[in-house]
């Protein structure tokens, strides 16, 4: 495996990312650990996309928001940036760009997109484009209260290492789940903002 700080370097980056924006058609779902939970009607999705934002530091690290316990969807949940499209927004890219802003105060200028991964479909009926973007060093958080309730780094290399990507299941809303787990120095990063990790770091190991 590479070293984590090899992939600061954008031509390495996009040798291992799409370049090109990819259709919305999810590849990789909430089902594919959990088939026996998939509607038997295909469903209308909604389109939404997520900045994965790996920080240009020494030792280069993945920023990450936990969500506001008072939200409706998702409450208290790690999560990378992001959300559904607007009608405003010129493309998903700009979508996630534009919710890293609202949600964090970041500015989209200090971000660069290097690329794209598979589309993601969330049991909760999105279709999220991951698109990953390095953020220079040196920006302001501003973090939106009413979304957002902390926003943490955790490093590159630990998301990396195969080893502390791990299954678990639990019964959600009545029904047996398992899903993957990043747990980090109390940081419990699961579910779908964890298997677009596992996505991503199968894709740059």
């Amino acid at each position: 495996m590479m070293d984590a700080e090899a992939f600061l370097k954008l031509e390495t980056l996009r040798s291992r990312l799409l370049i090109d924006l990819p259709p919305l058609t999810p590849q990789r779902s909430d089902y594919d650990l959990n088939p026996q939970a998939r509607p038997a009607v295909p469903r209308v999705l909604r389109p939404s996309a997520v900045l994965i934002p790996i920080v240009a530091r020494p030792q280069p690290t993945i920023l990450f928001t936990r969500r506001s316990i008072g939200l409706k969807r998702h409450a208290g949940q790690v999560s990378f940036p992001g959300g559904a499209a607007d009608p405003g927004d010129a493309s998903l890219t700009e979508t996630a760009l534009r919710e890293l802003r609202e949600e964090t105060g970041i500015d989209p200028a200090l971000v660069t997109v290097a690329g794209y991964c598979e589309a993601y479909e969330t049991v909760t009926g999105f279709a999220v484009l991951p698109v990953v973007g390095i953020l220079s060093e040196g920006f302001t958080l501003a973090p939106d209260e009413r979304e957002v309730d902390a926003v943490f780094e955790v490093p590159l290399a630990y998301l990396l290492d195969p080893a502390n990507c791990h299954e678990e299941k639990s019964v959600i809303n009545g029904s047996p789940r398992r899903f993957y787990v990043f747990d980090y120095r109390g940081h419990y990063i699961w579910g779908a903002t964890a298997a677009m990790l596992k996505g991503l770091s199968g894709r740059l190991r």
